[in-house]
């Protein structure tokens, strides 16, 4: 795998050069781990087994580079593995629609089966589909369709690998395909709703075949751990990770969750200057963030900041948000050292985002404003666990860095005692 990806981009430029076929294996907009690890094992499998040898089979990641270091699992993930971001082919990298008027384009789909509107015209290039949602619509004859309700697409590679020649799958792909099942699957936990006994059969297979592979929970942890983890990012990237958007006639409100506490929230260099060029960039009259950190306990804390140099608009918001009932917040006004901008601690700690969205609508625009627009910024942000949306799981992050569950895991397996966490 790793010897694949690194040699990607020559391929590339060698079939454009030489006017050959070119297949694109090619995941969703929101470029989360399942949609990058399904496209990178098909893409290695398809170069590996496929009849038309002179065809380049390119996974390609369905963001800009510029995106990807908010998607902090995966980053995590292919780094463990020896993938370097590097070798890497993004969507603002490769010309799809180029390379489809050249005829030169096929296209394989995995994690999604329907482009977006600005993609139409590479749907006569689609030769394949794989996916683990039900069909929305119908494709051409001569396009192969898998989709089967599954808890992961890495489910449905690792099954159509499994069935091809003995000796395609490695370690590397086997780790890959490995995490990314347990992550969408929640630790192949039942109480989640979403592991299926084909997520559990692969999983098994996947250690099986290679017994050296991380232990469940330690790999889920890593994992989870990596996906709040957003301690390498700049602030700007923590506002983007999990934003959405809402608006109003002359309004627009951006909504982020951060996963850090306040006090490192705010005490971020030039932290200020950073709201005022992510707002003016984007044309957003004001900012609500939550933060959520987390107890030795694992027990989650949630905070409010409100941005706004506007002083109507923040007021407004600010005292929306004190005075609601459905639910009721419990805020404690906070100390702030700039007028612009308000801070509270949320005594509601079950309160997510989820639910602080309504009382932000109404505050911009009104009774009917509940209905308003809402957005999700494009691209979409990387999912996030339940800590907002309230699964079963919703105390399940690891107050962990990813490398600390590692190190800490391989230390019992070497009979040591665990380093205590940092």
């Amino acid at each position: 795998m790793e010897r694949f990806v690194e040699g990607n981009r020559a391929v590339l430029q060698e079939h454009v050069q030489c006017h050959q076929e070119i297949h694109v294996v090619m995941g969703n907009e929101a470029c989360d781990l399942d949609s990058t690890v399904s496209a990178l094992a098909l893409a290695y499998f398809l170069a590996k087994t496929s009849p038309a040898p002179k065809a380049a089979f390119i996974p390609v990641l369905n963001i800009p580079r510029a995106d990807f270091a908010l998607r902090t699992e995966t980053t995590f993930l292919l780094q463990e593995q020896g993938i370097p971001a590097t070798s890497l082919i993004f969507r603002d990298e490769i010309d799809l629609g180029g390379l489809h008027h050249a005829g030169l384009l096929s296209l394989t789909l995995v994690d999604h089966h329907v482009l977006p509107g600005t993609d139409t015209a590479l749907e006569e290039a689609v030769v394949e589909v794989l996916d683990h949602r039900p069909l929305e619509r119908d494709r051409a004859p001569g396009c192969q369709v898998t989709a089967e309700l599954v808890g992961s697409c890495a489910t449905l590679v690792t099954e159509r690998i499994a069935q091809g020649p003995p000796g395609v799958l490695d370690r590397t792909t086997a780790a890959l395909l490995h995490g990314t099942i347990l992550l969408d699957c929640v630790n192949l936990s039942p109480a989640a709703g979403k592991v299926t006994p084909r997520d559990v059969a692969c999983v098994s297979l996947l250690e099986a075949r290679f017994p050296e592979l991380l232990a469940r929970d330690a790999i889920f942890e890593a994992l989870q751990a990596a996906k709040f983890d957003v301690s390498g990012l700049t602030t700007e990237q923590m506002l983007r990770k999990d934003l959405k958007v809402l608006s109003s006639d002359e309004l627009v409100l951006a909504v982020s969750a951060i996963y850090v506490d306040l006090e490192t929230f705010l005490c971020r260099p030039g932290f200020l200057q950073d709201l005022d060029a992510f707002c003016q960039a984007r044309g957003y009259t004001g900012l609500v963030a939550m933060t959520i950190s987390f107890n030795e306990r694992n027990e989650p804390s949630r905070q409010l900041v409100v941005y706004s140099w506007c002083e109507t608009l923040r007021s407004t918001v600010c005292r929306a948000l004190e005075e609601a009932t459905t639910p009721s917040l419990h805020l404690q006004p906070l100390p702030s050292p700039w007028s612009c901008v308000g801070a509270y601690a949320q005594g509601n700690t079950l309160a997510s985002r989820k639910k602080v969205l309504p009382i932000l609508r109404a505050a911009l625009g009104g009774p009917g404003a509940a209905r308003g627009p809402e957005e999700e910024v494009v691209p979409p942000p990387t999912p996030m666990n339940s800590l907002v949306e309230e699964c079963p799981l919703a105390q399940a992050v690891p107050p962990l860095c990813p490398h600390d569950v590692l190190e800490r895991v391989s230390r019992i397996a070497a009979g040591q005692p665990p380093s205590s966490p940092k």
